[in-house]
């Protein structure tokens, strides 16, 4: 079955992680043959000004050129929205709120959520990107489902925020050692898996040598429900 509807995917933030989710849609996709996975438009659209350092009050503003890819791609008839940027959630959930949303958000953020209840309900550590954490985007939609996240030391989220820019760098075996060296840390407190929550981590965490199942990725989760949506009989009927 070859789903009805198009994903669109605003990604480009950064073009790794886009091409890690790409990557992960050709192999959840439960299809048998090119033509059965699903049409997808992807906007890479790298020059949108950095999501944290915005946040962090040291640079341009991002909203402009979201709104921009939100928009160039429901032009192109994508139905369905993918963004490979948890950050950039903390700009989609106003455009949610304003009513100025003109697709179904498959949102990063509440799926890896999920994901994560799944796998361990008792709760996991938070590992993210400095914008992340400051908008407390996690926690907040973490609280309105009931679901608990143990938080790194500062100095630790300032490592892990490191981490993040060293694979946009391409510099993938650094970010592996340094991330490992952070998740033991963590590790010494509670043993939990770790959420990897900023698009990169996933990338990092596959060069750190430690347990698959202990890496929460979003990148994972945001594909998995975009599978689960996209074939749903009832988005196809």
């Amino acid at each position: 079955m070859r789903p009805k509807l198009t994903l669109g995917v605003l990604g480009g933030m950064g073009p790794a992680a886009t091409a890690d989710f790409m990557r992960l849609m050709a192999q959840k996709a439960p299809a048998g043959c090119d033509q059965e996975h699903p049409e997808m438009f992807i906007y890479s659209n790298t020059i949108t000004p950095d999501r944290t350092t915005y946040l962090l009050g040291k640079g341009p503003d991002p909203r402009a050129d979201i709104k921009r890819g939100v928009e160039t791609l429901h032009k192109w008839g994508a139905q369905v929205l993918a963004v490979t940027c948890n950050t950039a959630h903390y700009f989609l959930d106003e455009l949610v709120e304003k009513g100025e949303m003109p697709m179904h958000l498959i949102h990063i953020i509440d799926e890896t959520i999920k994901a994560s209840a799944r796998i361990c309900p008792e709760g996991a550590w938070l590992t993210a990107t400095m914008g992340t954490m400051k908008t407390g985007l996690y926690q907040k939609h973490a609280e309105s489902m009931g679901y608990n996240f143990r938080i790194p030391t500062m100095e630790q989220k300032e490592r892990i925020h490191h981490i993040t820019d060293l694979v946009k760098a391409g510099e993938c075996d650094l970010a592996g050692k340094l991330y490992k060296e952070v998740i033991e840390e963590l590790w010494t407190v509670a043993k939990l898996p770790v959420v990897l929550a900023c698009t990169e981590l996933p990338i990092a965490y596959d060069h750190t040598g430690l347990d698959p199942k202990m890496g929460i990725s979003c990148l994972g989760a945001l594909a998995d429900a975009c599978v689960e949506y996209l074939y749903a009989p009832e988005n196809n009927t």
